[in-house]
C-alpha cells in the first residue's frame, strides 16, 4: 500500500472517530454527570409530560392562532431569501458587477417587496386577539 492511500485511510479513520465522539460523547457525559437520585422514575412522576420539575397547570391541548405560524413562515422565507444577497454584497464593489447585475438584484428585492405587499393586503400583519370556545 502506498503512502497516499495510507494517509487517506488515516484521515477517514480520524474523521470517523471524531464523528462517533460528537454523536455519543454528549450522551456519555450526561450519563456520567447527571444526578440519578432526582429522576422522574424514582420520584414516581413517570406520567408527567414535562421534565422541568414544576407541576403543569391546565391542559396542554390549547389552540394557537394561525397567525403565529404565518409570522414564522414569512420570517423563514425572507430570512432565506436575504441570504442570497450576501454573495452580492461581497462582489458589489468589483468592476465585474455591471448595471445588468444591479438590475437583477433590484428585481430580486422588488419581488421580495411584492411578497410583503401581498401579505399586507391579505391581512397577515393585522394582529387581532382571537377567542376560541373551550371544549
Amino acid at each position: 500500500m502506498d503512502q497516499h492511500a495510507l494517509t487517506n485511510i488515516i484521515y477517514v479513520t480520524v474523521f470517523l472517530i471524531g464523528a462517533l465522539l460528537f454523536g455519543f460523547g454528549p450522551i456519555i457525559i450526561v450519563k456520567l454527570l447527571s444526578p440519578s437520585s432526582h429522576t422522574r422514575n424514582i420520584s414516581n412522576k413517570t406520567g408527567q409530560f414535562i421534565e422541568c420539575g414544576m407541576e403543569p397547570i391546565g391542559s396542554a391541548w390549547i389552540r394557537f392562532g394561525i397567525i403565529y405560524y404565518l409570522y414564522a413562515l414569512i420570517f423563514l422565507a425572507f430570512d432565506v431569501d436575504i441570504l442570497f444577497l450576501f454573495p452580492v454584497a461581497t462582489v458589489y464593489s468589483r468592476p465585474e458587477f455591471t448595471g445588468h447585475a444591479f438590475f437583477e438584484v433590484a428585481l430580486f428585492v422588488a419581488i421580495l417587496a411584492l411578497a410583503i405587499v401581498y401579505a399586507w393586503v391579505k391581512g397577515v400583519f393585522v394582529w387581532e386577539r382571537k377567542h376560541y370556545p373551550h371544549p
